[in-house]
């Protein structure tokens, strides 16, 4: 897998019937790696060591239903009250960010409400924070830490 645009961090792999898997520490098992993956776990080690997100806030890979269709989004932090703090949509890194990207993680947020939005593809990461009054996002250098 090709080298991403996040800090160096410890990932686990291994291989089993032919197949190569990485370590999700948050589901805390082994999954099959695909490009999207790759992006996913080094976003998830991004979190936890960068920012210092505890792991127990961190949630991957859940169906919502949004207008009666079932969705899966790929990272969700919480805050300790239980509301979401951050969402993030992890594309493969052959797949560029674009305003599709930015409206799908837009719709998700409308169910979900979380202050901050964030996209990356392992090479390009956008952040943005939510303005809810003015039904707009607001486009950040970096997506704060952990308080």
């Amino acid at each position: 897998m090709q080298k991403l645009n996040f800090p160096d961090c410890n990932i686990r792999l291994k291989n089993s019937e032919n197949k190569t898997l990485i370590f999700d520490p948050i589901r805390k098992k082994f999954v099959v790696l695909q490009p999207e993956e790759w992006v996913r776990q080094h976003c998830i080690q991004f979190l936890i060591i960068a920012k210092k997100f505890p792991k127990s806030l961190i949630n991957v890979e859940k169906q919502i239903k949004l207008h009666g269709v079932t969705k899966r989004y790929d990272i969700v932090v919480f805050k300790s009250d239980g509301s979401i703090h951050l969402i993030v949509e992890c594309k493969a890194p052959n797949i560029p960010i674009n305003q599709s990207t930015f409206d799908q993680i837009a719709q998700y947020n409308l169910k979900l409400k979380a202050d901050y939005l964030m996209v990356t593809n392992g090479i390009n990461h956008y952040y943005c924070e939510m303005d809810f009054k003015a039904e707009r996002y607001n486009f950040l250098k970096v997506i704060p830490s952990y308080k």
